[in-house]
């Protein structure tokens, strides 16, 4: 990636920018993403000379362009809307401030990529206050918000995954013994209380679950008496700790004597060469079949302008701009209800059910409760379900 063309993109997200249709008075969105850009320029000068970027920026600068290339699309479709960007890492005009500013009173939809969770409820107020929806594309999830019909999580929250996984299971292996591969910690611990729970109360036949406990530095062949060396065996990894994932996996393809398919969390979707020696399965929000048309017209753009491989914020900042872009165009007012509508389906579909939280009567948030479930072998990526 060329550092100069991306210098370039940030010059840019630094003046702003803003779509519009010849038609009067197009709806407004407002996008948020973490840039950090106070730390990179002085004024208008760069400051970090040749140097590489931080990484710090690049999810939030992806995004960036991934709602840039989707305002490209709709701008060549004459779409009649106004997009406003903000940098909600600014030292210099907090979200707070930002929110004041006269050009977001009048908007109707906000996108945004949160990567701290103090970060959302300022955000998740202010769309509260305008009856508009929140659109968070990224972990965390829900910050804590509470009474908020208008704050719609695309990422499902850990129970939905939890409850999906189990679902996935029980459909593919409801007869085979499941390895439940755990570590110490109250996140494990409220993991694992979930999916016995759902175990003991699922109306099917339960799932036959043998609890380990491990630690990130554990060799899963320590426990070869009871895996099945004429079988593949069924291994679940109860935590989100990407390291201890990834030794989970690494022990498991170093086992050469024992098959073994390794069922994971949200979390492996980010770690990189996951799977390689076996086979692995995960679940996600998110499935970007980046061999189809559009993915290569998002890959060949991203490159003309950066001279890089787009990563996934890049498909979820166009997704987000595109999809829910166009929706707000098509049911403009109703938007906050109408978050389900495929018309627009890019990569994914998204299933938005209200959220109550227990003995509450009031809605919580909204949450994506669709999920889809990734296999890797040897670096092979296919979406399965």
């Amino acid at each position: 990636m060329r550092l100069k063309k991306y210098i370039v993109s940030l010059l840019m997200l630094v003046v702003g920018y803003s779509l519009s249709a010849q038609q009067s008075a197009p709806l407004k969105i407002a996008v948020f993403a973490p840039i950090y850009l106070d730390t990179l320029f002085n004024g208008s000068n760069y400051t970090l000379g040749n140097n590489n970027l931080p990484k710090t920026i690049l999810p939030g600068l992806d995004f960036y362009n991934g709602v840039q290339l989707a305002v490209d699309s709709l701008n060549a479709e004459r779409q009649s809307l106004t997009v406003l960007f903000f940098d909600s890492k600014s030292s210099s005009t907090p979200v707070k401030q930002l929110l004041a500013k006269e050009s977001l009173q009048d908007i109707s939809m906000i996108i945004a990529s949160f990567n701290n969770r103090n970060d959302i409820k300022p955000i998740a107020d202010f769309a509260l206050n305008k009856g508009i929806p929140l659109i968070s594309m990224t972990y965390p999830n829900d910050g804590g918000i509470k009474g908020n019909p208008y704050f719609a999580l695309v990422n499902p929250t850990l129970t939905t995954h939890v409850e999906g996984i189990f679902k996935f299971l029980q459909k593919n292996y409801p007869t085979e013994p499941i390895i439940y591969v755990k570590k110490p910690g109250g996140l494990e611990d409220m993991i694992e209380e979930l999916f016995l729970e759902l175990n003991k109360k699922t109306p099917a036949l339960p799932l036959k679950i043998r609890t380990i406990s491990a630690t990130d530095s554990t060799n899963l062949a320590a426990f070869n008496s009871i895996m099945d060396s004429t079988k593949t065996n069924i291994i679940f990894c109860g935590s989100l700790n990407e390291n201890f994932g990834i030794n989970l996996v690494k022990s498991a393809a170093a086992n050469k004597n024992y098959k073994s398919i390794l069922i994971g969390m949200p979390t492996w979707d980010a770690i990189k060469d996951l799977g390689k020696g076996t086979e692995i399965i995960y679940s996600t929000p998110y499935n970007y079949n980046r061999t189809d048309k559009l993915a290569q017209y998002i890959n060949q753009s991203y490159r003309n302008k950066v001279a890089g491989r787009p990563s996934d914020m890049v498909f979820k900042g166009f997704e987000a701009m595109y999809h829910f872009g166009k929706l707000l165009i098509k049911h403009q007012n109703n938007i906050a209800t109408q978050l389900s509508d495929n018309s627009f389906k890019l990569f994914n579909e998204f299933d938005f059910v209200l959220v109550k939280n227990k003995g509450e009567n009031l809605p919580a948030y909204l949450e994506n409760k669709r999920i889809y479930f990734i296999k890797k072998t040897d670096g092979v990526i296919k979406s399965i379900q």
